[in-house]
């Protein structure tokens, strides 16, 4: 790539008592220089008081979410130079409280979470230390679902989120789905009690916003998909030991 050159960089800034605006920057950027060294450079520069998140720097986290030319996109990931030219306009995550600038309180996500029963209740009858085979078709079922970080991306896109406060929302969904394949587990009755309702499964319109940006390359929308199947089946008196349907959906 060549260099992008001098950049115009816009933060969407707000603080307790003010009011939200556009703060525009301008920083060097060279063809490996990322959002993230963009706003660390402002920071360190140009305004110590911009604030956001950022812990590891190297794609691993998650921490550095945030909604980059009005895409959700990790800042530490994504190059100025891949954006092409012009400004860039970098804003907090949609559909949660604000805290800060660029900073917004994660308590949502996990009370989102929590309410799907997005953990693991233990089965008595299940061994101590019990482990799922990475090999056997247990863990594959769920494989392409369990790498979430917690980033929140996919939230700040679901237009459902934005609109039904009682949605669960794609991540939630998406641990409800690996847990309702666990043959560990012994919460599916009470979890399955959530999903059925009225705001939860029923209300995803499937539009995908979630899978096109998550940054682990999740499908929530296939879990989701697949929760439904499983659904279908248990309605119809078809589901299988410990709640498993086997196999899955085909395509999915």
């Amino acid at each position: 790539m060549v260099d992008a050159g001098r950049r115009v960089v816009e933060v969407r800034r707000w603080a307790p008592g003010g009011a939200e605006r556009w703060q525009r920057y301008e920083v060097d950027a060279g063809a490996d220089t990322t959002v993230l060294d963009a706003l660390v450079e402002i920071q360190r520069r140009q305004d110590p008081t911009l604030a956001f998140r950022y812990a590891c720097r190297v794609g691993m986290c998650g921490s550095c979410a945030m909604v980059v030319n009005g895409r959700e996109r990790w800042a530490c990931r994504t190059r100025l130079a891949a954006l092409g030219g012009g400004r860039l306009q970098v804003r907090p995550l949609y559909h949660f409280p604000l805290l800060r600038d660029l900073v917004v309180d994660m308590a949502p996500y996990a009370a989102r979470l929590a309410a799907a029963g997005g953990a693991l209740v233990p089965s008595r009858t299940a061994a101590p230390y019990a482990r799922i085979a990475g090999s056997g078709p247990e863990r594959a079922a769920i494989d392409p679902a369990i790498e979430c970080i917690g980033c929140g991306m996919c939230l700040s896109a679901c237009t459902m989120v934005g609109h039904n406060p009682r949605f669960p929302g794609p991540a939630a969904l998406n641990r409800a789905f690996t847990l309702q394949r666990d043959s560990r587990d012994a919460g599916k009755a009470a979890r399955w009690a959530t999903l059925l309702s009225d705001d939860a499964l029923a209300r995803c319109h499937g539009q995908g916003a979630c899978t096109d940006v998550c940054p682990m390359g999740l499908s929530p929308t296939g879990s989701i998909i697949r929760l439904r199947a499983m659904a279908t089946r248990r309605l119809l008196g078809l589901e299988g030991p410990q709640g498993v349907v086997d196999p899955p959906p085909p395509g999915v």
